[in-house]
């Protein structure tokens, strides 16, 4: 069974996207979903390994892709890489921001250099890579970007490095939204809430008790969203249906957001998963909770 995807096949013939972070989890899922709709797509990521087997397996279903390794954290590494995915493919329609990361931690205990590394990593980085693509190709051609941000409204306890990140990457997507409109680009953000993608494995037993006891009871859509959910959303904002959007930030979260304990949470899987990664497993993290994704 190939990707369910809803969109119609040949949506990005002809077109190349890159996406960062194309090895695993979101980055992965979304890679599929492009190809499947006949994008040339070029995954990056700081793993060969992990690249060469997403590589591997949308070849194996007849899409186009290819990987490059690259720290999104080295500017002179992300300038290498978009010069080399124009001189190989001759285009670059459109960039899918995905790589980051952060580690929990309470603010305290945050060193200036940890806080740092998690701003380049999920703020510079991204600057940079959005940076050379419009200055190399897309000042000239236009195109689309994507900002894959997060769930830190109203702040983000335990992860405020990252938040402060994200909440950077939204204001630099309204930005260069304004800025880089002249030339025909669009920039949105899209900010997932609770995926249950592989990224809840990396977490400590102790974080995914809460995954598992504690994150559901306040989703008002009472489940954890899919990766294909997330893939679905960028595809929208990429594709010629939303070419009056930009400047925009696409909430995925079930709502979490929006409920402040004021009015009781009841039922559950309030809404059927959209399940279009036929490659998808759910994490480990979830087995036996007698949650669906």
């Amino acid at each position: 069974m190939p990707y369910q995807s809803i969109y119609a096949r040949g949506l990005f013939d002809g077109q190349t996207v890159i996406v960062t972070g194309g090895g695993s989890g979101l980055g992965r899922c979304t890679a599929h979903e492009l190809a499947h709709l006949g994008a040339n797509v070029v995954i990056t990521g700081r793993t060969q390994d992990k690249l060469d087997a997403v590589v591997k397996e949308i070849r194996a279903e007849g899409g186009t892709a290819s990987g490059l390794v690259c720290d999104i954290r080295d500017e002179l590494a992300v300038q290498a890489t978009v010069t080399s995915v124009i001189e190989q493919h001759g285009r670059i329609d459109a960039l899918v921001n995905n790589a980051g990361g952060q580690y929990k931690s309470p603010l305290k205990d945050i060193s200036t250099k940890g806080f740092e590394a998690v701003v380049r990593n999920n703020l510079t980085g991204g600057f940079t890579m959005m940076r050379e693509v419009v200055t190399q190709w897309m000042a000239e051609h236009g195109g689309a970007i994507v900002n894959i941000i997060a769930d830190m409204w109203h702040g983000w306890p335990g992860m405020g490095h990252s938040g402060a990140a994200r909440g950077g990457m939204l204001t630099l997507t309204e930005t260069a939204a304004c800025e880089w409109a002249e030339y025909g680009i669009r920039v949105n953000a899209l900010a997932p809430g609770g995926i249950a993608s592989s990224g809840f494995d990396t977490y400590s037993e102790e974080d995914r008790a809460y995954f598992r006891e504690q994150a559901v009871p306040v989703i008002p859509l009472r489940r954890f969203g899919t990766e294909s959910e997330i893939s679905a959303g960028v595809v929208y904002l990429l594709s010629p249906a939303a070419s009056y959007v930009t400047g925009s930030c696409l909430r995925v979260d079930g709502g979490t957001p929006t409920w402040r304990g004021g009015w009781p949470l009841q039922g559950s899987d309030n809404t059927e998963a959209f399940r279009g990664f036929h490659l998808a497993k759910p994490p480990v993290v979830l087995e036996g909770t007698g949650y669906s994704v």
